[in-house]
């Protein structure tokens, strides 16, 4: 054998491992993005502003209560914490008087700021248990009629969905994993035609006779 043949499958070997490697990257990307969830809330309780934390992992967080640009909304409007987190519901002033309520039948945490009010700066604290674990749709009394709704999700054990899923069977992938893809897959048909190059003229270029 030729250590012009040697040459040769020496790099057909190092190319389709750098083929198989990138693909291998490729797919490790797709299926990251296919594990970003969050919790399957129920579409009433996405309201007027419709913004989502996930507050797991954090002792406290804090709710704007007369959020948008009317003051009828609360936001984030998606929260989603851990069991025992402290939640704490603060008026902007801003949309008229408001309060916290849980909807009727809208889950397990039993939330009541009581009698509306309007003062910039008022607040209500709750602190979330295992009792709370699920989700959790609430309101604004006075202005449930247009749209002051919320959802709160507490604990690891809830219905969950893929992000930009929308309940199908479609995959969401990220602008890093496409852009990924597609260097991917750039790199790959250049490495393919150096070896196509290499193969049929390996000899001319290393200088050995094409015997």
């Amino acid at each position: 054998m030729s250590s012009d043949d040697v040459s040769r499958r020496a790099f057909m070997r190092t190319a389709g491992g750098a083929a198989a490697a990138a693909g291998a990257a490729t797919a490790t990307a797709g299926t990251a993005a296919a594990q970003e969830v969050e919790p399957d809330w129920p579409s009433a309780t996405e309201g007027n502003v419709g913004s989502y934390t996930d507050a797991r992992g954090q002792d406290s967080v804090t709710i704007s209560v007369g959020a948008g640009d009317q003051g009828l909304a609360f936001d984030p409007t998606l929260v989603w914490v851990d069991e025992g987190t402290t939640i704490a519901w603060e008026w902007t002033g801003a949309g008229g008087s408001h309060n916290v309520q849980t909807v009727e039948g809208g889950g397990p945490a039993s939330l009541d700021s009581g009698d509306p009010v309007g003062e910039e700066g008022a607040t209500y604290e709750y602190e979330t248990s295992s009792e709370d674990a699920g989700i959790t749709h609430y309101h604004c009394v006075p202005h449930t009629a247009v749209g002051m709704h919320a959802g709160l999700a507490v604990g690891e054990d809830i219905a969950t969905v893929e992000v930009g899923g929308g309940g199908s069977n479609a995959v969401f992938v990220p602008d890093a994993a496409r852009a990924l893809g597609i260097a991917t897959f750039i790199a790959m048909v250049s490495t393919l035609g150096l070896a196509f190059v290499f193969m049929k003229y390996g000899g001319t270029i290393t200088g050995q006779d094409q015997a």
